[in-house]
């Protein structure tokens, strides 16, 4: 199988990356908000994230679905599109949990806010505006799988190359992704890059992307969860 060099896999990931957000941000521009200030103004605004990310993560994937076309490689292979084995999956699940209770924890008794801006915004104006359902699909399904196809498929294949590079290669990508989360503030940041290294681990412990892609919508399910409980119970 040919992967492609470190720098035509970055090259591509870019490609992909800005592809899919300049045409999300053109549709949105020209159909829903009318104007760059209206979209600066309304950032949380839950019908524009959703469409968003409805909009942005497929193309991205068909970006980078076209590289591994063009280098003779299958979807399949190139991107670990493979199941998991059951330990696997055990162990990915125990370890969430676990990475879940010590995270919010943390956040808890050092005095910081366990559901952030963003998600609290995001939710009740998608509620408000009739795009819940959507908002949901858009949270747990589309951004996990444009996310870790980028991350954990495309970039983690091109850079992970050896046993010597496996943890750079890891390290490199989950900075990458948690700069990427600029919608955070500093602690939800760090939070997303100490993710990431975990899902770059069981990429490389179980070679499955579909694990990481699992595990990854049940975390974005349990910080949705958790917004739900705010809202409800502690407004």
């Amino acid at each position: 199988m040919k992967i492609w060099g470190y720098w035509a896999t970055l090259g591509w990931a870019v490609l992909g990356f800005v592809g899919g957000q300049f045409v999300a941000l053109a549709v949105l521009l020209w159909w829903r908000v009318g104007g760059l200030t209206a979209l600066l103004d309304v950032p949380f605004d839950g019908a524009t994230v959703t469409l968003f990310i409805l909009i942005a993560n497929p193309i991205t994937v068909a970006i980078l679905a076209l590289a591994v076309r063009l280098a003779g490689a299958g979807q399949a292979e190139y991107l670990a599109l493979q199941r998991p084995q059951r330990r696997d999956v055990i162990l990915g699940l125990v370890c969430l949990v676990a990475f879940i209770a010590m995270g919010d924890a943390l956040l808890y008794f050092n005095g910081y806010e366990l559901v952030t801006p963003f998600q609290l915004q995001s939710y009740v104006t998608a509620a408000a505006e009739g795009w819940l359902p959507a908002f949901l699909i858009a949270a747990l399904i589309f951004a996990p799988a444009g996310e870790e196809i980028m991350f954990r498929g495309f970039l983690f294949r091109g850079w992970a190359r050896s046993p010597r590079t496996v943890w750079p290669a890891i390290v490199v990508i989950s900075l990458l992704w948690a700069a990427l989360h600029v919608q955070y503030d500093w602690t939800g940041m760090v939070q997303i890059f100490f993710i990431g290294l975990f899902l770059g681990w069981m990429r490389w412990r179980s070679g499955s992307l579909l694990l990481t892609f699992l595990l990854h919508a049940l975390f974005n399910l349990e910080g949705t969860l958790e917004t739900v409980v705010k809202l409800r119970l502690f407004r």
